[in-house]
Parts: C-alpha cells; structure tokens; sequence
C-alpha cells in the first residue's frame, strides 16, 4: 500500500491531474465504466443487500450518474478563477478566489449504500484534481470487489485505484500521510479516523450519522405524512444514515398516524420477509443487534424476523423510555419508535440527548410551528414535510454537525470539498498608496480610519 502511495505523490507531482482535459476525460471514463459494469453492480449489490435494480438504480447508480454530469456540465467553471470585491484600502488591486486540488485523498466508504457512498466521494476528488485511494467496505464484500475490478481497470494505480480488506487494511491506510481524508461510517469509528488524521493535520470530512428524529405536528397532513415516512424509514431496510430512526408526534393524532403508517406498510411493503423487493440485513451480526433492540419493548406492529433470509419486518415501537438500547443508539434498521408529546416544548430535551443529528424531518403546515424548530434545533440537514429526499439533490450540499459529521458535499460542494480555496490579492505596479508606511503622519491615521471603518 505504501508503494501505491509513494506512486501516487510522484504522479501528482507532475501535476498531470490539474489540467481541465484530464479531469474531464476521467470524469468520462468513470461514467463509461459504471454503465458497461452495471449489470455487474446490481447482481453484486443483490447478493450484499438483496437490493433490486431498480431501487439500486433509484438509490446509488443513478445518483452517481447524475452528480458525474454534474461535475462534467460545471467543471470549467469552476476551476475559473472567481473574481471578488477589493476594498478601497487595498486600491489598486484586484481579488479572486482560486481553487487548488490537496492533492493524494483516502476515501473510506460503507457498507449500506456501497455504490453510491464509495463513488460519488470519488466523482469529486476526480474533478478537483487528485489522485484517490478508495477503501470500500468489507462487509459489502461483493459489490466492493466489483468497484475494485471496475476502478482498476479504468484508472492507472497511481491515479485512482481500489484497495479491499478487512479493518486492519483501513487501519494500516489512516497510519499513512495523506492530503485529505473523506470517511463515511459510524461515530465511534468516525473518532478513530479524526484522531489519527489530527496527528499528521491532515484535513477530514466525516460523514458520520445519529439518531435522526421525525416531528409530526398535529396540524400535518397525516396519511402522506405516513406515507412519506415509510417511505424514508423502510428503504434500505432503515439501513440509512439519514433514515428516521424515531417518530416524536403530537398525542392528538398519534393513533392517526399510526394508523396510517401500518396501512403504508401493508401496501409499500406488504409480505415483506417473502417480498423479493425488501432489502435484508447486512449480517448476522447486525441482525442480532437489532433484534436484541426489541427485548422489552411494546410491539405495536411487525416484530417477526426469518434468520435464513436476514430479513425483519418493518416494525413500529411504542417508546415508554429514552434509556433503553433502542433510544440511545443509532437503529440502523427497520425498527421504528414512537412518542407522543403534548407540548412542542418536550421534544427539546428529547433530541439533546441525542445532540445534534444527522437529518431532521418535521411535519407540519403551522408555519410558526416550522419557524420555531429550525430556530431551535441544531442537526445536519432535512426536509419539512418530506423524508431522506435532501440527500438527491445536487444543488444542496450534504453533511453532518458536530457528532453527525464535519463537512459536506455533493455537486459543487464536492469540488469545493476535496479542493483547498486559495485567496489571493494582485496589486498593480503602477500605483502604490503610501499609507500603509511609516511615519505614520496625523493625515494617513485620518485616512487609514476613514478607509478602514
């Protein structure tokens, strides 16, 4: 691995990487080569997950697809120089904002969105100009080996490569020194890899995760609500970073809503231990925990599981306490809970147990209602009316505060990412103001106030 590295620097060195033609043609060849591996990708991604095409194409392929054309269509611009106002004080001169590649970039990805979370990181450290080492989960041991074949078939090691293994390869590559490290995954993880990166002042993104709650107001369109809700908890199985993991609702409509989340189970997910379309568990391990999550708790609808299949059904959970497994950590799974608050003033102290999540989703058509939770609640980002759906779009940029991550990305935040911002000043030669020298004279103090005020 440190050879590949050492082969990396030498490469970036040349500078090659920087050239506008050389990251466009990449940017093209890994479009290429995701659409000849795609029937690859979704028999790998079906073995891992039991992942469909079609989810698999709505979930990852797609979307990856769409942020290439993305950094394809706006590519030139931004590698523009990006002209900016100049104070009078500094007259005459002209400011921009550059945007400088940080040159060789580790991507660690996970396992629940294998594609997606291993190549759209990818997309935007190619179009800022570095070279890559992707290490692409080890429990998605099927779709990772397919990224490694595709990769390394279109990329020069020493541009872009793969590398697979289990955890002590992903240890063995946070001891090296890199430019930048882009880590997706779990917190406690999360902790590890900023602490080995602060020991080399080696710039990070995290994309972490947490316990995203769902707010229903009593003034929310309850059926779409549930149905929107199902829709964002149960995809993926609830093995999304950005999924619910709890529903806070106002007592007034919580038989209402429950109501219309089973009857939103039934129809998007109906039979779903037999439903070829219903994603199972990654494995055995995080089977058992989720099912240990269960162990006292009331069961207002779902709990069976099939062990052969690793498949649990979706199941909703009447919270009594916040201290239980299930409320105090992340689900990561198909395990919904739900509780009712009389007052929008409970729920504050509910969410700061778990600060600072991920996602938030409220429900509501009170606009003071809206007003006062955004004011109110620190979290990562999220959607008013609506779940998960923040995450697709280009235009917003995707990520974490606090314990759910540092920095963010997709479209243009990805370019900006995995690139180092360059402020720069260039003065003319002809005309130099002599304020700014000694002696300091009672007119320059006058105007150097006037000017700096």
């Amino acid at each position: 691995m440190n050879n590949i590295l050492l082969k990396q620097k030498e490469f970036y060195n040349t500078n090659i990487t920087q050239g506008y033609k050389f990251r466009l043609e990449a940017l093209k060849k890994l479009k290429n080569a995701i659409i000849e591996y795609q029937d690859k990708l979704n028999e790998a991604i079906f073995l891992d997950l039991n992942k469909s095409e079609t989810e698999c194409y709505m979930t990852e392929i797609g979307l990856v697809l769409s942020d290439i054309n993305y950094q394809i269509k706006h590519l030139k611009r931004n590698m523009k120089r990006h002209k900016v106002k100049t104070p009078i004080a500094q007259f005459k001169g002209t400011s921009f904002k550059s945007y400088h590649p940080y040159g060789n970039v580790l991507i660690i990805s996970p396992w629940n969105y294998p594609i997606l979370l291993s190549l759209e990181p990818l997309v935007g450290a190619i179009a800022a100009g570095n070279t890559v080492i992707l290490k692409p989960s080890e429990y998605s041991i099927n779709i990772s080996n397919v990224i490694k074949e595709m990769i390394n078939a279109t990329f020069k090691e020493d541009y872009v490569t793969v590398i697979t293994g289990e955890s002590d390869v992903a240890s063995e590559l946070l001891n090296e020194k890199w430019d930048y490290i882009f880590f997706t995954g779990g917190t406690q993880i999360g902790k590890l890899v900023y602490e080995k990166a602060a020991s080399n002042l080696t710039p990070v993104t995290l994309e972490l995760g947490g316990k995203s709650p769902v707010i229903v107001d009593k003034s929310a369109k309850i059926d779409l609500t549930a149905k929107r809700i199902v829709f964002g908890k149960f995809l993926n199985s609830g093995q999304t970073c950005v999924a619910p993991d709890y529903i806070l609702v106002d007592v007034k409509v919580k038989k209402e809503l429950i109501a219309s989340l089973i009857k939103w189970i039934n129809i998007l997910y109906k039979d779903s231990l037999n439903n070829p379309e219903y994603v199972k568990i990654i494995n055995l391990k995080h089977f058992n925990r989720l099912l240990s999550y269960l162990n006292n708790e009331e069961i207002i609808f779902g709990g069976k599981y099939d062990l052969n299949k690793l498949k649990i059904e979706p199941t909703l959970i009447n919270v009594k306490d916040f201290n239980t497994p299930l409320m105090t950590n992340e689900i990561f799974g198909p395990l919904l809970p739900i509780y009712s608050y009389n007052n929008i003033s409970e729920i504050y102290n509910i969410i700061t147990k778990n600060k600072n999540p991920l996602a938030l989703y409220l429900f509501t058509t009170d606009k003071n209602i809206e007003k006062e939770i955004l004011a109110n609640i620190q979290f990562g980002g999220g959607c008013i009316n609506d779940t998960i759906i923040h995450l697709a779009t280009n235009q917003l940029g995707f990520g974490g505060v606090g314990e759910s991550g540092i920095g963010s990305y997709h479209g243009n935040y990805s370019f900006k990412t995995f690139s180092h911002e360059r402020s720069i000043i260039k003065k003319s030669n002809l005309i130099d103001l002599p304020l700014r020298y000694t002696p300091f004279t009672n007119l320059k103090k006058k105007l150097i106030k006037m000017f700096l005020k």
